[in-house]
């Protein structure tokens, strides 16, 4: 979106700054620029048809935020994911989403479970023209569905501080390892049938623990193969 298309969205009393500035985040959120993408300034600045002035001033406030980091001799870049918090509230959430999960079950209405259906089904579609973004904001409509009705307040509060946690850190696993959707979606339905079935709840407390937990592998076993060979 260029600085000309943007100027129909976007009040005239808003500064090349600002616009700059939600154009970079925007471009961060959805996945368009990816961790340790580099932000030249030079390059952005003749995309938005301003000086590097602006720009400038939008990357310091994108560095003030946490979403880009700036290093001697590289430059301006999207922050990496910080791989431990990550890991720690995946770790987290499986417990708390998987107990929330259990809690609400029996209150969920014939009406839930096929709407909860109807997004999977959505994300289903979605994989022939995968966008990870895309599917990761299907993924949460999907499990708030299953949670959302918690009778547990304080249960319910820790589930939508692990979802916020992990909304700040701008990962989606499905980036890396687009195949894990395949596997996500096919995991929902199970979790669906466990609920129509009256299953135990203990049943469906680690159906939905053990599916986080799957995508946190995933993204484990990623972050090994990848990892930088030692330098000799």
């Amino acid at each position: 979106m260029a600085l000309a298309a943007m100027n129909k969205e976007l009040p005239a009393s808003v500064s090349k700054s600002e616009r700059a500035y939600q154009w970079i985040r925007e471009r961060i959120e959805d996945g368009r620029y990816v961790p340790g993408y580099r932000l030249v300034l030079g390059q952005i600045a003749r995309e938005l048809d301003v000086s590097v002035v602006p720009v400038r001033e939008a990357i310091r406030r994108l560095e003030a935020e946490g979403l880009v980091t700036f290093e001697r001799n590289v430059g301006a870049q999207v922050a990496m994911i910080e791989i431990a918090e990550y890991v720690h509230t995946m770790e987290s959430l499986a417990i708390i989403e998987g107990a929330a999960t259990r809690l609400t079950a029996h209150l969920m209405t014939s009406e839930r479970v096929a709407r909860a259906r109807e997004i999977n089904d959505d994300m289903v579609a979605s994989l022939e023209d995968f966008n990870p973004h895309r599917f990761t904001e299907l993924n949460k409509e999907f499990h708030a569905i299953l949670y959302h009705e918690c009778p547990n307040p304080h249960i319910l509060e820790l589930v939508h501080r692990g979802w916020n946690r992990m909304r700040a850190l701008r990962d989606s696993t499905f980036s890396f390892v687009p195949g894990r959707a395949r596997e996500s979606v096919a995991e929902h339905e199970n979790i669906l049938r466990l609920i129509e079935e009256n299953a135990a709840p203990i049943d469906i407390e680690l159906a939905a623990r053990n599916h986080r937990l799957a995508t946190l592998e995933a993204f484990r076993t990623y972050q090994q193969a990848n990892k930088p060979a030692p330098s000799s």
